[in-house]
């Protein structure tokens, strides 16, 4: 896929969500709730993205963008007799 391809795909949907948006006073009731519904599942799924993204990143690099060298953990092997 290409990136002019995306973008417009990208614009697409902006207008579809757009479009969904003016005409959300002149709904019913239940529209309006399956909408509010479908919206904050996507709203929840980011979020938890992003508090993912940023618990990795913390746990690898710590808040300086430094390894984090502490948190290795090491084999210990059991010596010959």
């Amino acid at each position: 896929m290409s990136t002019e391809t995306f973008l417009k795909e990208i614009q697409a949907i902006g207008e579809k969500f757009l479009l969904k948006l003016q005409k959300l006073p002149k709904a019913e009731p239940v529209e309006i709730v399956c909408f509010c519904v479908v919206l904050l599942f996507i709203v929840t799924v980011l979020v938890l993205m992003i508090i993912a993204c940023s618990c990795c990143c913390y746990s690898c690099c710590g808040c300086d963008g430094q390894p984090n060298t502490r948190s290795r953990k090491s084999q210990v092997r059991p010596t010959a007799r």
